[in-house]
């Protein structure tokens, strides 16, 4: 099988490190440049590009009409491929995907695959079997709210770690002090339910502490969020 992957991003070059390192033949192009004069072989292209650019840049794209076309979006529907595609198909890996950290063993990423025909569907597991062994097949909506729960879990926890970072930035403590914490209660999920594992002031309704942890934040975006946050670990709880 030959695949040339469109796009030099994140996704693409975490795609691109998997197949090789699994000795599949791929190619990774530019979105920008030259896709009027894309190679004509391959079983399959992959459009590893933004949600904005996604349907302009298939539609620059023109194949022959045996070849599998995939997105990789976790939110563009499968209908953004038009008629001049008719085998195509949404391959989307669930993990936040750096260039300057791409993954080693992508045997441990879930994908999640959509396709039109069952042949397709077929196909494109096959192609994901190379990737990892973690493959489930997921509806438009079901992939949107992933996609949400995603947000929740690595972009919103994120900003957790650059607040906490901020807040630890006038004082003498470096931020790797926070690892062995950080690392804990991502480690804790693993066998126990997110509630269950949760502890701190807002579960205890502790007031006085939190109290004096609203004293201590000086960005009033910072107390707002701590309040928010406060008041759903106690709602959910």
């Amino acid at each position: 099988m030959r695949i040339i992957i469109i796009g030099q991003g994140n996704v693409a070059c975490n795609l691109h490190a998997a197949f090789v390192r699994n000795n599949v033949s791929v190619e990774m192009v530019s979105s920008y440049t030259g896709l009027d004069t894309i190679a004509q072989n391959a079983d399959a292209y992959i459009y590893a590009v933004t949600d904005t650019a996604l349907e302009h840049v298939i539609n620059q794209v023109h194949t022959p009409q045996r070849a599998l076309h995939i997105h990789t979006s976790g939110t563009i529907p499968i209908t953004v491929f038009g008629s001049d595609k008719p085998h195509c198909g949404i391959l989307y890996p669930f993990q936040t995907l750096s260039k300057a950290h791409i993954i080693e063993d992508f045997t441990t990423v879930p994908v999640f695959i959509e396709a039109r025909g069952i042949d397709d569907v077929s196909a494109l597991y096959t192609l994901a079997l190379t990737l990892t062994p973690h493959i489930y097949e997921a509806s438009q909506a079901d992939r949107e709210k992933l996609h949400v729960a995603g947000v929740f879990a690595n972009n919103f926890s994120n900003l957790m770690y650059a607040i906490a970072k901020d807040i630890l930035s006038d004082t003498h403590i470096p931020f790797s002090a926070l690892l062995p914490i950080i690392d804990e209660t991502a480690a804790k999920i693993h066998s126990l339910a997110p509630k269950d594992a949760q502890t701190g002031p807002a579960i205890r309704n502790d007031q006085a502490v939190m109290a004096h942890h609203l004293e201590i934040l000086k960005r009033p975006e910072y107390r707002e969020a701590y309040k928010l946050l406060s008041a759903l670990i106690q709602h959910e709880n």
